[in-house]
C-alpha cells in the first residue's frame, strides 16, 4: 500500500536541499490531492504521535532536521548549531505551529553534542553547501554506505559537517594560482579517525581534487589495514574490479580480494562504473597487499588526460572529466623514494594537479627530529621521512596536507616559519568525542570525586596483591563466556566476532617470548574445565563482573548459567593449540600472521603480547582485558599505548584494565602507570578546552590563526615529557601553573645596578613588614621529632603589589623565570587564583646574626649562600620557614601548634618567604654593613613562594609549552587575558 504521506514529504524536503523553505506552500505545489495544507499538517502531527519507532516518514524528518540542526554555517539562521534556537528558527521557516513543533521535539530531539573545534586563517569560501550537493557522487555512496552500516543520524550529519570544514578550508582545486593549505585533525585514540579522513576524501575528489597520497602508518600490516578500509567504503566494487565482470570467473583473477569473506557484500557499490553513469572513475595506484612500486608501465598510470588541451588540468573543463588515483603508501623512505622519482618524470603537467597528501599518525616519522640550527648550517639534513613529504609538496604546488593524529603534540611544536615544513599553519580541527567511544571519562574520575570509572573498570596491580596475572587470564575466559551467552539472547554478535586480551610489558623481543612462555604455562595449569577451575570463576564473576554488568544487556544471575559458555570460550582462545600470539619484530615478515588480519581471519579469540608495534594506529579488534605494565617518559607515546580506548558495542561493561600502579622506574622514583594516564588525560583535555577557548569567532573573523595561539601543550607531570626530546627541540616553556607547588627561583643577576634596582622594587613591601616578630612553630625534620621555632617579620600583600614586584625585577636569567611569571599573571578562571600573600622574612639571633638596613628599611637579619659555577644559588628557603609557609598557603591542615600560621590562613592566599642575601665570596656579613645598613649592591632579595592550593585540596600543577615561529621572532607573542 503506498504511503501517500511519506511520499509527498519526501518530494517536499528533496526541494529543500539549501534549507528549509515554507512547507505548506511547496506541499500545495507537489501535492495531487487538494487537501488543505492546514488538515495536512494535522494529519502529519497525529501520524507522529502515534508512530512506531520504525516509521519511515519519522526517520526521513529525523534525518533532514539533524542535518539542519548541525549544519554550522546555515544561509537561514544565524542561530549556533545544535542548539533549540536554531531549531526554532527551523520551524519559523517551515512555518510550524506550536502543536507541530511540540510533536517533532518529542520524536526528534535537537541534538547539543559538541561538534568539531576549529583554529583557521580566514579562508576564500568556495566549498558552499550547494556546491558540494553539486557535486557529490562519492559521498552519496559512502553515506549510504555508513547508513546501511548502522550508523545513527547524527553520526552521520555529524561526519558530514566535520569533514566539510577540513574541505571548505582546502584550496579550491579549481583556482588559478596554486596554494597548498596545511591543516591537523586531531580525534581521540582508536575514535573513528579514518572515517573523518575517508568522508574528506570522498569530497575532496568530488569537488575536483584528483590525485589522493595516503601515509598510511610503518607496517605493511597498517597500511594494508587502510587500503581495505578506503577500497570498502570508498572506492567500491566497480573502481576495484575496473569495467570486468563480476559473474565471470576468469575476469576475477587477481583481484586482492577474492578471499575476503566480505567481498563483494560488504564494499560500497556505486550502480555501474562511475565514468558510465556521468561521473569519473577512481584509478587505484596500490592494492590491499602491494604497496606503491615504480610503474611498470612507465608513467602513464599518472599522466592524467585533458579533454580541452589547451587549457590547464584544474580548468574546470578538463577537471570534473578526469579520473581520480588513489594510493595508499607507508612512510617508508625506499617507497616514498619510488613515488618522487615517478612523480619527478610527469613534466609541467604536475604544477596543474590538485593534490590531496593525507598522513596517518602525523605525529609519527613525519615530523622532523633534527634541529633545523644544525641543518641551516649543512651539517645535518632533515630526517628521512620529513624530507620526502617536503618533497612531495614542492614538487606538487597544488597539494593540501593534512595530517591526523590523536597525539597532536609533535605537530604543534614544528616551527610555523618553516614554510617547507607541516606545520597546521592554515587550519587546526579537534574532533568531537563519539557517540558510544570508551574514553578518558569512562577510565578516569577527572571531574568527581566518587571514583565510579576506576571502580568498574581498573584493577591496579601493586606490590600487596601479586601481579593479578592469572586473574586477567581469568576475566578474558570469562567476559568470552558472557560475550557468547549475550549472542544467543539477541544481543547483535558483529562486535563478538573477535576476542582479545593485551598484554604490553615491555619492548623487549627476548622478554615478549618469556612471558609467552609463561602465560601458556598459566593457561594449561588453570584448569578450566575442572572443578577448582569454576570454583574461581565463579568467584571473579560475583565479585566484579557481575556486580558492574549492565543492566540492559544480558547478564546471568549464577554462574551455573554460563558454565557450559566457559568450556566454548575457552576452545575459541585455544583454537591452534595456543592462547597466545606474540606480536613483534624487526621486519614485516614478522608481521605477516593470519591470525593478525582481523579482516580476513573469521575470529580472533587470542591473548596478544607485544611491544611498541601494538601501540599506534594498529587497532586491536575486540579488546575487553588489557594488562600493561610498561612504562615511558613520553606522554604522546603512552597515550597511544591506550588500546583500551575505543568502541566497545554490547560490551562496554566487561572491559577490564589492569594496571601497573607504584612501579619502581629508575633509582629513586616510582611512578603510577594509572596515575601517569590521569595526567597526559588532562594535558589532552587541557590542549583541546584552550582550543575551544580560541575557536569562537569574533565579528565573524578567528580570533587567532594556528600559528598565533597561545601555549596549548600541558604537562601534569614533571618527568612525562608531551613527547620525546627530539620532537621537543622547537618547543619553548611559556608557563609553569603551581598551585600548592613550591617556586624557588635561583637565577638572580650579579650586577650592582640590578641588584641596586631589585633592592628598590622591594624597598615598599620591606617598609610594610611589622616589627613585632611573629613566632612560628613547625615539626622538627630530626629524627628526635619535636618542634623548630623561629622568629619571622610577616605583611600581607596583594597579588597586585606582588605581581608588580615580581614583573619589576631583574634576572641573571629572565627565561627561566618568565614561566611562573605568566601564570601569577593568568587572571583566567584557570590560572592563578591566589588573591593575596602572606611575606614571611625569617629572622635570626644570636652572636653571628647580623641585622641591616636596606635603603633606609628597618634592619632585617642577612644569611649566607653561595652561588654555583654557573652563577646560580643552590636552594635558598629553610626547611622549618617551609613547612609554616605551605600551612597558610592550605596545602597542611591547620595546627594548634602553629597558631600564627593558622591565624594567617586564608582561602586563596599564598606565602612567600623572603631572605636577604650574602654571597660569602664577598666578605663576612658583618663587615659589608657600615653604619646599620648596607649597600644594597651587596644584597641579593631572594624569594619562594607557594601559591594559594585549589579550593578542593586537590592542586593540579602542570607546564605549558608553544612551538617557536622563526619568522616572527621579533614580534610580539599574544597574551593569555
Amino acid at each position: 500500500m503506498t504511503d501517500h504521506l511519506f511520499t509527498l514529504h519526501g518530494d517536499v524536503l528533496a526541494a529543500m536541499r539549501r534549507g528549509p523553505k515554507p512547507f505548506a506552500k511547496l506541499a500545495f505545489v507537489l501535492s495531487e490531492a487538494e487537501e488543505p495544507a492546514d488538515t495536512a499538517l494535522g494529519h502529519f502531527r497525529d501520524r507522529i504521535l502515534a508512530a512506531d519507532p520504525g516509521d519511515g516518514l519519522i526517520a526521513l524528518w529525523h534525518r533532514t532536521l539533524t542535518i539542519w540542526d548541525l549544519t554550522e554555517q546555515a544561509d537561514w539562521s544565524a542561530a549556533p548549531a545544535r542548539t533549540d534556537a536554531r531549531r526554532s528558527d527551523t520551524y519559523d521557516r517551515l512555518g510550524f505551529g506550536a502543536d507541530l513543533r511540540k510533536a517533532l521535539d518529542g520524536a526528534v530531539p535537537v541534538f547539543k553534542e559538541p561538534g568539531p573545534t576549529v583554529i583557521s586563517k580566514e579562508f576564500t569560501s568556495w566549498y558552499s553547501r550547494d556546491a558540494a550537493a553539486a557535486r557529490s557522487f562519492y559521498w552519496n555512496s559512502y553515506e549510504r554506505l555508513l547508513r546501511h552500516k548502522g550508523w545513527s543520524d547524527e553520526a552521520v550529519a555529524g561526519l558530514d559537517e566535520a569533514s566539510h570544514a577540513v574541505v571548505e578550508r582546502l584550496s579550491d582545486p579549481t583556482r588559478t594560482e596554486a596554494y597548498g593549505a596545511r591543516g591537523l585533525v586531531v580525534g581521540y585514540v582508536q575514535s573513528g579517525k579514518t572515517a573523518n579522513f575517508t568522508g574528506v576524501t570522498a569530497k575532496a575528489i568530488d569537488a575536483g581534487y584528483r590525485l589522493v597520497i595516503v601515509l598510511g602508518g610503518t607496517l605493511n600490516l597498517l597500511r594494508g589495514q587502510t587500503q581495505r578500509r578506503l577500497d570498502m567504503e570508498l572506492i567500491g566494487r566497480e573502481n576495484i574490479l575496473r569495467g570486468a565482470d563480476p559473474a565471470d570467473p576468469d575476469a576475477l583473477v587477481g583481484i586482492d580480494y577474492q578471499d575476503d569473506e566480505d567481498w563483494p557484500a560488504k564494499f560500497v557499490s556505486h550502480g555501474g562504473r562511475p565514468s558510465a553513469l556521468g561521473s569519473f572513475d577512481i584509478e587505484r595506484l596500490t592494492t590491499r597487499d602491494d604497496d606503491y612500486k615504480s610503474l611498470e608501465n612507465g608513467i602513464r598510470a599518472l599522466d592524467i588526460e585533458k579533454q580541452a588541451r589547451t587549457q590547464p588540468l584544474y580548468d574546470p573543463a578538463n577537471l570534473h572529466h578526469a579520473a581520480a588515483r588513489v594510493m595508499v603508501v607507508k612512510k617508508n623512505k625506499s617507497v616514498l623514494s619510488k613515488l618522487i622519482k615517478d612523480l619527478k618524470k610527469i613534466g609541467p603537467i604536475l604544477s596543474e594537479i590538485p593534490a590531496l597528501i593525507i598522513d596517518d599518525e602525523s605525529d609519527q616519522a613525519s615530523v622532523n627530529t633534527t634541529d633545523p640550527k644544525k641543518w641551516e648550517d649543512g651539517k645535518v639534513a632533515r630526517t628521512a621521512i620529513n624530507s620526502q613529504i617536503s618533497q612531495l609538496l614542492t614538487l606538487l604546488p597544488r597539494a593540501q596536507y593534512v595530517g591526523y593524529t590523536a597525539t597532536p603534540f609533535a605537530n604543534v611544536f614544528v616551527d610555523p616559519g618553516d614554510g617547507e615544513d607541516i606545520f597546521p599553519r592554515d587550519f587546526l580541527i579537534s574532533l568531537p568525542r563519539p557517540t558510544g567511544y570508551m574514553g578518558v571519562q569512562d577510565f578516569h574520575d577527572l571531574e568527581s570525586a566518587e571514583g565510579a570509572a576506576e571502580e568498574t573498570h581498573i584493577r591496579g596491580i601493586y606490590e600487596d596483591t601479586g601481579d593479578r596475572l592469572q586473574e586477567a587470564l581469568d576475566a578474558f575466559v570469562l567476559t568470552g563466556a558472557l560475550k557468547l551467552y549475550r549472542v544467543d539472547r539477541g544481543v547483535d554478535e558483529g562486535p563478538f566476532r573477535h576476542h582479545t586480551m593485551l598484554v604490553h610489558e615491555s619492548v623487549r623481543m627476548a622478554e615478549h617470548a618469556a612471558l609467552a612462555l609463561r602465560i601458556n604455562s598459566m593457561w594449561h595449569r588453570a584448569a578450566y574445565t575442572s572443578q577448582q577451575g569454576h570454583d574461581r570463576l565463579a568467584a571473579l564473576f560475583a565479585s566484579d563482573f557481575h556486580r558492574f554488568a549492565d543492566d540492559t544487556l544480558p547478564t546471568p544471575e549464577a554462574y551455573d548459567e554460563l558454565k557450559g559458555y566457559v568450556s566454548r570460550a575457552r576452545q575459541l582462545i585455544n583454537a591452534g593449540g595456543s592462547p597466545v600470539l606474540v606480536v613483534n619484530g624487526d621486519t614485516e615478515r614478522d608481521y605477516a600472521q593470519p591470525e593478525l588480519d582481523f579482516d580476513r581471519t573469521p575470529h580472533v579469540w587470542k591473548i596478544l603480547v607485544g611491544g611498541t608495534k601494538l601501540s599506534r594506529g594498529f587497532t586491536v579488534e575486540g579488546l575487553t582485558v588489557t594488562y600493561y605494565r610498561r612504562t615511558t617518559q613520553q606522554a604522546d607515546t603512552l597515550m597511544q599505548m591506550g588500546r583500551w580506548f575505543g568502541f566497545r558495542p554490547g560490551y562496554r561493561d566487561l572491559v577490564r584494565l589492569y594496571i601497573g600502579r607504584e612501579e619502581a622506574m629508575g633509582k629513586s622514583r616510582t611512578v603510577d602507570l594509572y596515575e601517569a594516564f590521569e595526567a597526559i588525560c588532562r594535558d589532552e583535555e587541557t590542549f583541546r578546552s584552550q582550543l575551544t577557548r580560541y575557536a569562537t569567532l569574533v565579528d565573524g573573523k578567528p580570533q587567532v590563526t594556528p600559528a598565533q595561539i597561545p601555549p596549548l601543550v600541558s604537562q601534569h607531570l614533571s618527568w612525562l615529557r608531551p613527547a620525546a626530546r627530539n620532537k621537543m627541540f622547537n618547543a619553548e616553556l611559556v608557563e609553569i601553573r603551581s598551585p600548592g607547588q613550591w617556586v624557588e627561583p635561583t637565577a638572580y643577576p650579579t650586577g650592582a645596578g640590578d641588584l641596586r634596582h631589585n633592592a628598590d622594587i622591594w624597598r615598599p613591601a620591606l617598609e610594610a613588614l611589622g616589627q613585632d616578630l611573629t613566632v612560628f612553630v613547625t615539626l622538627s625534620d630530626d629524627d628526635r621529632g619535636g618542634y623548630t621555632r623561629y622568629p619571622a617579620k610577616t605583611a600581607i600583600l596583594s597579588h597586585t603589589q606582588l605581581l608588580g614586584i615580581m614583573s619589576g625585577l631583574a634576572w641573571g636569567r629572565p627565561d627561566l623565570f618568565a614561566p611562573h611569571l605568566a601564570y601569577l599573571k593568568d587572571a583566567s578562571d584557570t590560572g592563578c587564583a591566589t588573591a593575596d600573600w602572606t611575606l614571611i622574612l625569617p629572622q635570626t639571633s644570636g652572636p653571628t646574626s647580623v641585622a641591616a638596613s636596606i635603603l633606609g628599611t628597618p634592619p632585617v637579619t642577612l644569611v649566607q649562600r653561595k652561588r654555583n659555577a654557573r652563577g646560580m644559588f643552590n636552594r635558598i628557603s629553610g626547611v622549618s620557614h617551609r613547612q609554616s609557609a605551605e600551612r597558610i598557603a592550605g596545602l597542611h591542615p591547620l595546627s594548634d601548634d602553629d597558631p600564627f600560621a593558622s591565624q594567617l590562613h586564608r582561602p586563596r592566599r599564598g606565602a612567600v618567604l623572603l631572605y636577604p642575601v650574602v654571597d660569602p665570596d664577598l666578605g663576612n656579613p658583618a663587615g659589608l654593613v657600615t653604619g646599620g645598613s648596607i649597600d644594597p649592591a651587596k644584597v641579593v632579595l631572594a624569594a619562594a613562594f607557594i601559591p594559594a592550593a585549589s579550593a578542593s585540596g586537590e592542586s593540579v600543577p602542570y607546564v605549558r609549552f608553544r612551538a617557536v615561529d622563526s619568522s616572527r621572532l621579533d614580534e610580539a607573542t599574544i597574551e593569555v587575558p
